[in-house]
């Protein structure tokens, strides 16, 4: 399970750089952690002395987000930076998302 959990991290680590690659004039930070999410992200972001924060979102609906709890609300609510939540876009393709 922690190597898929490496390899899951690599991938996105990945993804971001190639993102961020010819941001100019942007310095961005990666950091792969253990932990409660929520409370990793905001110590980190803290430790970092992050200027903005920029989280994606699952979209949940209300149901799910009251069970699973919203990552990315916790932290809007407890980081003392900026917090940028980028939502997944909405599909385009006809009958995606169909049962």
């Amino acid at each position: 399970m922690e190597k898929y959990s490496r390899e899951v991290a690599d991938c996105v680590l990945k993804k971001a750089k190639t993102l961020c690659k010819n941001l100019q004039q942007v310095k961005v930070e990666t950091r792969v952690e253990n932990g409660d999410p929520r409370e990793v992200i905001c110590q980190m972001s803290e430790k970092l002395a992050a200027d903005v924060l920029v989280m994606g979102s699952h979209g949940y609906g209300p149901v799910k987000r009251a069970f699973l709890g919203s990552v990315s609300n916790y932290c809007a609510q407890n980081v003392k930076c900026p917090v940028l939540i980028v939502k997944k876009p909405k599909s385009t393709t006809p009958g995606a998302g169909d049962g």
